[in-house]
């Protein structure tokens, strides 16, 4: 059925157990994407996720795991890694045509989409967390608790059905239960010292302010941008003096294409209200030093290139009319 090529991973899946410690609770998860149109047509995506940076993707044309950083292989040897992308290819396919095989019985309604979520999660002090989750158009359908397969609320009678059939598997649940338990934290902790230089990196944020017109012409929206900053955690504010302003108001905190982070924060303010405004950014690559524009300074920068650029420019026409000037006058 849905999940009858796991017993594969007992082949290839190397084991381990996990006895260190880490600073800070981090996850790894592999996501699943499975659409079908209909009885003949359907695709599979994958990915590999460190908390929320991707760390791998999957060519479902070619059948390959893509490592998208230097160090996405881990400590897994290059023979280890070639295992998992033939299992990886042989459960795809089978994935596929089980579902297709069943979709009728379980009355699956084309065109559907099986979402699927495994991992683990890894404390400092605790024993590591583990995760399987299967969604169905956007909903959760059932997951592996306990040494088997349970379904959710929302799934009903079919997802009850699912974990009948599956169920019945005993190697499936001893095949999930080792790829989540025990090869998860160890490739998790493989991850963690081969991407060290990379995942503690300290990359400073760089800030602008901008404003817009709101519908009322007596007040402005203050927007303050925070990007290129790396790790995540940042506190950016504005405020008056140092007074922290209580109608701020922050979007969510995006990712760049090089891995950093962009945020930024709005105030809706009166036009007469904005002086001794400023934006604080505080960012653990900063030290203890914080980022702090001010709505003046602002304008005044807005202006500074200007000020340069003109009177050069007006140096460099007086130069060349000087020089044109000097050549006349000796040719005559």
């Amino acid at each position: 059925m849905l999940f009858l090529q796991l017993p594969l991973l007992a082949v290839f899946l190397p084991g381990g157990n996990n006895e260190e410690a880490i600073q800070e609770p981090i996850s790894f998860q592999l996501i699943q994407i499975s659409s079908f149109a209909n009885q003949t047509w359907a695709q599979n995506q994958g990915s590999g996720w460190l908390d929320e940076l991707q760390t791998h993707s999957w060519e479902s044309e070619l059948g390959s795991i893509i490592f998208l950083h230097t160090w996405s292989k881990g400590n897994f040897s290059d023979e280890e890694l070639m295992d998992l992308e033939l299992l990886f290819r042989v459960y795809f396919i089978g994935f596929i045509r089980e579902v297709q095989d069943h979709a009728s019985a379980l009355k699956l309604e084309y065109p559907f989409t099986l979402q699927v979520s495994l991992g683990c999660e890894l404390h400092s002090r605790e024993t590591p967390k583990s995760f399987f989750h299967v969604a169905y158009q956007g909903s959760d359908f059932l997951s592996f608790q306990n040494m088997s397969w349970v379904p959710s609320p929302e799934g009903g009678s079919r997802a009850q059905n699912v974990c009948n059939l599956i169920n019945q598997y005993q190697g499936i649940q001893e095949t999930v239960h080792g790829l989540i338990r025990n090869t998860c934290p160890r490739f998790v902790l493989g991850l963690l010292d081969a991407g060290k230089m990379y995942l503690q990196r300290q990359v400073r944020p760089q800030a602008w302010l901008s404003s817009s017109p709101t519908l009322s012409p007596d007040w402005l929206l203050l927007v303050c941008h925070v990007s290129g900053f790396y790790p995540k955690p940042v506190w950016v504010m504005w405020m008056r003096g140092e007074q922290e302003l209580p109608g701020t108001k922050q979007g969510g905190i995006l990712p760049n294409a090089d891995g950093t982070w962009y945020l930024w924060v709005i105030l809706n303010v009166k036009a007469e209200d904005v002086a001794d405004l400023s934006c604080w950014v505080r960012h653990s690559s900063l030290g203890s030093e914080d980022i702090i524009i001010s709505w003046g300074h602002h304008i005044s920068m807005n202006l500074t290139p200007l000020a340069v650029v003109v009177p050069l420019t007006l140096l460099i026409g007086l130069a060349l009319w000087f020089k044109k000037h000097c050549s006349y006058q000796d040719i005559l």
